[in-house]
This record gives C-alpha cells, sequence and structure tokens, in this order.
C-alpha cells in the first residue's frame, strides 16, 4: 500500500551501494492499490463474521500478484503470527533468484489468497506493527547482505550471531581506555589462541544468558556431533 516507503534503509551504506551502483541485487515496488477494482481505489472490506478493522481483500492481492513473474521467488508474507525469521532461512533465500514480499496492512490479508499462492508467513519479533513495510526491510536486509560482494569480505559475516547456532561476543576497539573502562587484556597481549578461545566463551555465555532457547539447541547439536 505504502511503496514510498522503500527503499529506506535499504538505499544507504554498502547495500545502497551494492544496489545503485554495482547492482548486485535489485529492488521494485509494485503498487497493490493499482489493482483495486473500486473507482476510490479501495483494498479491503469489513472481516467476515464481524469484529474490528479490515482486512485486504483476496481478488486484489491475486491481481497483483499475477501482474508480475515469480521466476521460483517465493512468496513471503510479513505476519505477527508467522513462523519467526531465522539465519538459517535467510541463508537459504539467498541462494534463491530473489523474493516476493507481501507487506499487510490493517487486520491482515483474505487468508485464502495466502493459502491458494502458497505464502510463507514470516514474523521479525514477537510484537505487532501497523504494516508490514519496517519487517519486509528487516528480511530484505537480512537476505542481500549474504549476497556475495554486497558487504565485501566473507569473514566478516562467518563469525556472527547465529551462524553456528550462537549469538556474537562483545566488541571492542579504540581507545583502549573509555569512562574507566579497558579492553580486555586478552584481546591486547597478541596471543590470538587465547582472544578465539575468550571469544568463544563469551559467546556461549551469552547465549546461555539471553537465548535459553537457542542455548539448549547448541549443547543438544553438540552433544549429537561428540557420538
Amino acid at each position: 500500500m505504502f511503496p514510498e516507503a522503500f527503499p529506506g534503509p535499504l538505499g544507504v551504506s554498502l547495500i545502497g551501494t551494492a544496489w545503485k551502483e554495482s547492482a548486485r541485487w535489485a529492488l521494485e515496488t509494485l503498487d497493490i492499490r493499482n489493482f483495486s477494482s473500486d473507482k476510490r481505489g479501495f483494498l479491503d472490506d469489513t472481516p467476515a463474521g464481524g469484529g474490528p478493522g479490515q482486512v485486504l481483500k483476496a481478488d486484489v492481492i491475486a491481481q497483483a500478484l499475477d501482474s508480475i513473474e515469480l521466476n521460483d521467488r517465493p512468496l513471503v508474507y510479513m505476519s505477527a503470527r508467522g513462523r519467526p525469521l531465522t539465519q538459517a532461512k535467510v541463508k537459504e533465500w539467498a541462494t534463491r533468484p530473489g523474493l516476493i514480499v507481501l507487506c499487510g496492512r490493517f487486520e491482515g490479508v483474505d487468508q485464502r489468497v495466502l493459502d491458494s499462492r502458497g505464502f510463507e508467513e514470516i514474523s521479525v519479533g514477537d510484537a505487532v506493527l501497523a504494516g508490514g513495510e519496517a519487517a519486509a526491510m528487516v528480511t530484505i536486509e537480512a537476505v542481500v547482505r549474504l549476497i556475495p560482494g554486497v558487504l565485501g569480505a566473507q569473514a566478516s559475516l562467518d563469525n556472527e550471531s547465529f551462524e553456528d547456532g550462537l549469538l556474537e561476543q562483545p566488541q571492542f576497539t579504540r581507545p583502549r581506555t573509555f569512562e574507566g573502562l579497558d579492553i580486555p587484556e586478552v584481546l591486547l597481549n597478541g596471543d590470538h589462541k587465547k582472544a578465539a578461545k575468550w571469544r568463544q566463551e563469551q559467546r556461549e555465555a551469552t547465549t546461555k544468558e539471553r537465548r535459553p532457547d537457542l542455548w539448549a539447541a547448541y549443547l543438544s547439536k553438540s552433544q549429537l556431533k561428540g557420538k
């Protein structure tokens, strides 16, 4: 409904450069208002069976979708009730020829078009937004940054949160002392093995504290590998 919301943050920094200057990825928006049969451009109607709010109509969404070539691109609907967006899912999508992302509004989209066209419902967090535009940008950015050449060095992607089931360790840079707080000595003494061990320990401790669900899955996976 609001194509003017894009590119937003997708148009800045390295990701924006990879789009505008090196064309490593592309972004196209489609205004679904153009597919309304109502002369006022209405896209929605009241919920069947009663209830508050409005629902985006199945026929309008279907006509918009039929106007573009799918080309084996996954159909993604941003929805608070969807499955959580994960790094594993993002990595899978990054190998595909692109994404088609539907941004909902109001109470959502008529379920029939989601079912008939095979949309996958995805949530970016346990919170409700006014619409799907911001969630779509999060999803697109997560995928685009994995495209080779977008962020530069591959090493910058290999040791990040979720890549191996753990969260990332704390990061530091100069100055050595800031408001009485020092960079951990283990990162300054030149012993790369000890620094790597410290980073791993910090990743494990952070994951255990902040994401018990990820920690449990990590332990289970580690135990299976040990068998």
